[in-house]
């Protein structure tokens, strides 16, 4: 692991990164290498770090959570969990001991799901306990004390005392039923804070560490906001013109005078708000006509937010005090990084070592620690070795008005073209659809295109998340309809860039974005050369039959609400459904063992086209999810990826 030293304010330049030459092709390896580390998090006496490493575990590569004692990265521990259970979540609740919430790999494309389980354990792996699940009968010591529990169990809330206690969110299974307790980590004893007969709620804790709000949402998906009444300690909703208002409570500050929350105004953007909990006055901070508030920052001890980002276009930190000491840092730093963005993870519980990342649009990201003290900065990690940002391309925030007059933004990745001459052009639909977004900051898929001398389009189309609930819901039931439409108008918008050849487009995109690679081409016959489907869904009637959504009513009623249930319809939104129309060369790709859109979607995809008289290039990974681990099958896709754009967009 490479670690240097950077006195502050001044950012050293890597003599390695300028060895390579800006103009050599990147090797395929380089983005076939997965982010190594995520979710780190420093102790409160800054000795030690613990951090998701993603290591290679028989054939596949899986995040597992080590612990580094610092300054010199000695690994203390790392915590192995059995087949493919994963830490989803951990946080320390001493200087030596952390609680770790557990889930398990369905697929790269997909974050791990929880298995509802909690686990307690030391830095060296001494004293675990099996604090929630439904294995306690087995797993724990205390199997005596508690039944098994049939629901999920996700870490609330962790008391700054640091004493070894945490608070415990119990959602149930089967049952409408939403519990808090506190938990010893050491006795596994359980204290009942809260028992609210509605289920899936998630709390809101003061400063102090008291619950006072219950967020989350009905059967038919509206809001659900509970407030605590201490005098009758009645969970009670708040007043209709501030669940109008969605207002989400989810910060107080370090006095508990006053809360921080989301809010939505005529259902526009989400802003930022700040409530007087005796008065219930309000101050806006911040309210945008097209951008959420995006990257919220934290102040030290205790922690309360000082700066804020906007999602939509380029992050850039703006300050609720400029004059305040963290914001002052903040800005410092960010001056060390230019043209990146600094993001503040956590600080010692004495704030005076603070734990931070630094990332951009052409580079992964790494990890350092500052020490106010010395006025100096370490780095720690650093993600994906092989990439170098001097050979990355300029991600660059766009906007164009599509046909109706909904004004749609997204990102253009532009490869480094000195001539200027006319480049091919991939659009890239991201996945979801709905909440999901493409943002300005590293992307290896549009990376790994630009490297190959394409421009990437990438369009936030309505019902991406970002944009608050009307630009969200503006997606509803408009899947092979105002969704694609959006897709091709900013494929229209891109034509007119000089540096694009407009004869050579081709559509790539993976989960809805797979759908969206071959529904686009029906929508616009003549402007796409080609189209890649990597795990993506054909048949949208075939998303109602899912077990997980099918069982459950909130899931069902989304499903419907958001993408209807009338069988012509889907049909004729469905590129399975009219695979003749499809008259352009397709690659599909897909794992054996997806589970989110499983095999015989692509199946009946390949079928319907062969049947067309258009025989797809097929790539089928044996025991892949939603989306590749094996490293082997990712290096093949990319190259059978590279080798097909290059064969149909070639002039």
């Amino acid at each position: 692991m490479m670690k240097r030293l950077i006195p502050f304010l001044l950012l050293a330049v890597s003599a390695a990164a300028n060895a390579q030459k800006s103009d050599q092709v990147v090797p395929i390896d380089a983005f076939v290498e997965e982010q190594k580390y995520s979710n780190p998090r420093l102790s409160p006496d800054g000795k030690h770090l613990a951090v998701n490493v993603r290591i290679q575990r028989r054939d596949r590569i899986v995040p597992t959570m080590t612990i580094y004692a610092l300054p010199d990265l000695k690994i203390v521990n790392t915590f192995v969990l059995p087949g493919y259970e994963v830490p989803i979540d951990f946080g320390w609740i001493k200087n030596d001991r952390l609680v770790i919430q557990k889930g398990i790999e369905v697929g790269y494309r997909e974050r791990p799901e929880a298995t509802g389980e909690v686990v307690a354990a030391n830095m060296d792996g001494s004293e675990i306990e099996y604090l929630y699940g439904y294995n306690g009968s087995t797993q724990s010591k205390r199997a005596s004390r508690y039944h098994d529990d049939l629901g999920y169990g996700i870490i609330s809330h962790i008391p700054a005392s640091m004493d070894g206690t945490i608070q415990l969110t119990s959602n149930e299974w089967r049952v409408n039923r939403t519990q808090l307790y506190e938990i010893n980590t050491y006795s596994v004893f359980r204290k009942l804070l809260a028992d609210i007969p509605l289920r899936r709620l998630s709390f809101v804790h003061q400063s102090d560490g008291k619950p006072r709000f219950a967020i989350g949402s009905s059967e038919t998906n509206d809001t659900i906001v509970l407030r605590k009444d201490d005098a009758s300690g009645a969970w009670n909703s708040i007043d209709k013109a501030s669940l109008d208002l969605h207002l989400q409570p989810f910060d107080f500050t370090a006095d508990d005078s006053a809360f921080y929350a989301h809010f939505s105004q005529d259902d526009g953007p989400y802003g930022l708000l700040r409530e007087d909990v005796k008065t219930g006055q309000r101050s806006i901070i911040m309210q945008d006509k097209l951008s959420n508030v995006g990257t919220i920052e934290y102040t030290s001890h205790p922690s309360t937010p000082f700066a804020y980002t906007l999602s939509v276009g380029v992050p850039k930190a703006r300050y609720l005090d400029e004059n305040s000491a963290d914001a002052q840092l903040h800005k410092s730093l960010s001056a060390s990084f230019p043209d990146a963005y600094v993001h503040f993870i956590n600080f010692t519980l004495d704030g005076q070592k603070l734990l931070f990342s630094v990332s951009s649009d052409k580079d992964p990201g790494s990890y350092f620690i500052f020490d106010r003290k010395t006025g100096k900065a370490d780095m720690l990690l650093t993600n994906m070795p092989g990439i170098n940002a001097e050979q990355m391309a300029e991600r660059r925030a766009i906007k164009f008005k599509a046909h109706d007059g909904m004004e749609i933004a997204g990102y253009l990745t532009m490869p480094n073209n000195p001539d200027g001459k006319k480049l091919p052009m991939i659009l890239l639909p991201h996945g979801g659809p709905f909440g999901v977004s493409d943002t300005w900051y590293f992307d290896d898929e549009a990376q790994f295109l630009a490297s190959r001398g394409y421009a990437v389009l990438q369009v936030n189309f309505r019902g991406s998340g970002g944009r608050g609930p009307k630009f969200r819901r503006a997606g509803y039931r408009e899947y092979g309809g105002k969704m694609m439409d959006d897709l091709i108008d900013g494929v229209k918008w891109a034509n007119n860039h000089p540096e694009i050849d407009k004869d050579r487009v081709c559509v790539f995109g993976i989960s809805f974005g797979g759908y969206a690679a071959l529904m686009a081409p029906i929508k616009a016959p003549g402007m796409f050369k080609c189209a890649v489907g990597y795990s993506g869904r054909y048949d949208l009637s075939s998303r109602l039959k899912r077990e997980d959504i099918s069982s459950d009513k909130q899931a069902t009623n989304f499903v419907v609400e958001s993408m209807g249930n009338d069988p012509v319809s889907l049909a004729q939104q469905s590129p399975s459904s009219q695979a003749e129309k499809v008259k352009i060369p397709v690659f599909l790709a897909h794992g054996t063992k997806d589970e989110t859109t499983q095999l015989d979607q692509a199946e009946k995809m390949r079928d319907a086209l062969i049947k067309a008289g258009n025989t797809p290039e097929w790539m089928l990974a044996k025991n892949e999810g939603h989306g590749f681990y094996d490293s082997e099958h990712r290096r093949d896709f990319y190259m059978r990826l590279e080798a097909f754009l290059k064969k149909h967009l070639s002039k």
